[in-house]
């Protein structure tokens, strides 16, 4: 009997996979398009500073994920204090973003009359839009200055994204379901946090992190677990047929061209939406248009270091401009001020994203512009000297960085779903559904496993 899974895409939701598999003894292989092992994750090491072109960071926001650093033996590397602090841009200087109450009440950031607001937000009555936008939520509830300058903001760091057009539901699913559950997003906080949680739930503990030496260590750590061998780059899928209800037949294309078939049980699909339908279309009868027209926000992404500079700001994990402040970036990271490592002794790093559904005009700059436009915001914001010269100055692009979940969310799952109930051994995976941060894709890996260890332990039984 075939028991061998093949994984298109070894990005992070591909290697995960592929790890849990291997841990319980099946055998895998990755397949992946680019020369490159771990999607968008990438560690640059250059003149002492260490810099990712990708994910910054990651949560420990689910067991799968301290699961996953067990297994590999890894140790993550979890933030310095200096991370619970999130600044704010308003009205020409930055703002701690308040982490309670209490500093709700005394932050410059919000109106005093939606400070009142939010002290009635437990007596608000719940939504009854399914597909409420996380703006329209936050004003209904919190108030606009809320709405503005803090959640804006907030979803510009996460998703590069429009709040008005980002529905709650699928966006900020744990948001939506304090509403839901509790009637309030307050009192539903205060439920959660009294709420007694399972030894494996603990593991969960929220805490950010990276791996000392940058993420890249995470890729080359599943990659050594997995087994290099077990993973061919530059291999293009050509298309995926299912030879009887039980085995699928993959051809895919090598560096030279040449074309190979393999035979599998379980095939896992962790490519971008827009990738998906020519991977299948051989395979489906059904109207793919809903994974094809999902929205990817472009991504620039620089990275400036200074051996020496005299700015001015709080020790910070970052910090993110609101859409009305009107500047011409989405947010500055600190990393040097969070993880040992970053910039050499006495130096400084900073990670500078632009573009997005906000600004995706953008995408169309030059570098030189864009260097322009990267050192007069960070100079201006953190009021660096004109006379000031980075160290360091690197930019990259991604063209489809971060899924937009919209109203069109819903058919795309529905769609998702029905594929892999008429396929049974089809799996569709990848940030096109569940969600967009590292441990999302952690915990999708963990899951996609989990159904397939249990169908090849089935099947075996069924032989015996």
């Amino acid at each position: 009997m075939e028991t061998r899974t093949l994984i298109i895409g070894a990005g992070l939701t591909g290697l995960s996979t592929a790890a849990r598999l291997r841990a319980a003894g099946l055998p895998v292989c990755l397949l992946e398009g680019s020369a490159h092992v771990g999607g968008q994750i990438r560690t640059f090491r250059k003149d002492g500073f260490v810099f990712e072109t990708g994910p910054n960071t990651g949560t420990i926001a689910s067991p799968e994920v301290a699961e996953l650093f067990e297994l590999l033996g890894l140790q993550p590397e979890i933030a310095s204090p200096a991370a619970a602090n999130r600044l704010i841009w308003k009205g020409r200087s930055l703002h701690p973003l308040p982490r309670n109450l209490q500093e709700a009440i005394g932050t410059p950031l919000f109106s005093f009359r939606d400070k009142i607001r939010i002290l009635g937000e437990p007596f608000r009555a719940r939504g009854t839009e399914p597909d409420e936008t996380v703006g329209a939520m936050t004003r209904r509830r919190l108030g606009c200055s809320f709405a503005d300058y803090a959640v804006d903001p907030f979803l510009g760091g996460i998703y590069a994204g429009d709040p008005d057009r980002l529905v709650t539901r699928f966006a900020l699913p744990k948001l939506y379901q304090l509403e839901q559950q509790y009637g309030s997003f307050i009192r539903g906080a205060i439920s959660k946090a009294r709420a007694p949680r399972s030894e494996r739930d603990r593991k969960a503990s929220r805490q950010v992190f990276s791996i000392e030496g940058g993420l890249g260590r995470l890729i080359d750590a599943l990659t050594d677990y997995i087994g290099r061998e077990n993973i061919l780059t530059e291999s293009s899928v050509q298309h995926i047929r299912q030879s009887d209800t039980h085995t699928y037949s993959l051809t895919y294309a090598d560096a030279s061209g040449e074309e190979h078939t393999l035979s599998c049980r379980h095939v896992v699909s962790t490519a971008a939406a827009h990738l998906v339908p020519s991977l299948i279309e051989s395979l489906v009868t059904e109207d793919l248009s809903s994974l094809a027209q999902l929205q990817y926000a472009p991504m620039i992404e620089v990275a400036i270091g200074f051996r020496h500079v005299d700015a001015s700001h709080l020790p910070a994990f970052g910090a993110l401009i609101p859409s009305r402040e009107n500047r011409r970036i989405l947010g500055i990271l600190f990393p040097s001020d969070c993880f040992r490592g970053r910039a050499p002794e006495g130096g400084t790093l900073y990670t500078i994203f632009m573009g997005g559904v906000r600004h995706a005009y953008l995408w169309d700059c030059t570098d030189e512009e864009i260097r322009t436009i990267a050192l007069e915001e960070l100079y201006d914001m953190l009021r660096i000297p004109a006379s000031s010269v980075p160290d360091l100055l690197h930019i990259s692009r991604h063209r489809h960085a971060i899924p937009q979940y919209y109203a069109d969310t819903e058919q795309r799952l529905d769609t998702i779903r029905r594929l892999e109930h008429k396929h049974a051994g089809l799996h569709l995976g990848g940030n096109m559904s569940g969600g967009i941060g590292m441990a999302h894709r952690i915990t999708q890996g963990a899951e996609i496993a989990k159904r397939i260890i249990v169908d090849v332990a089935g099947s075996a039984s069924s032989v015996r």
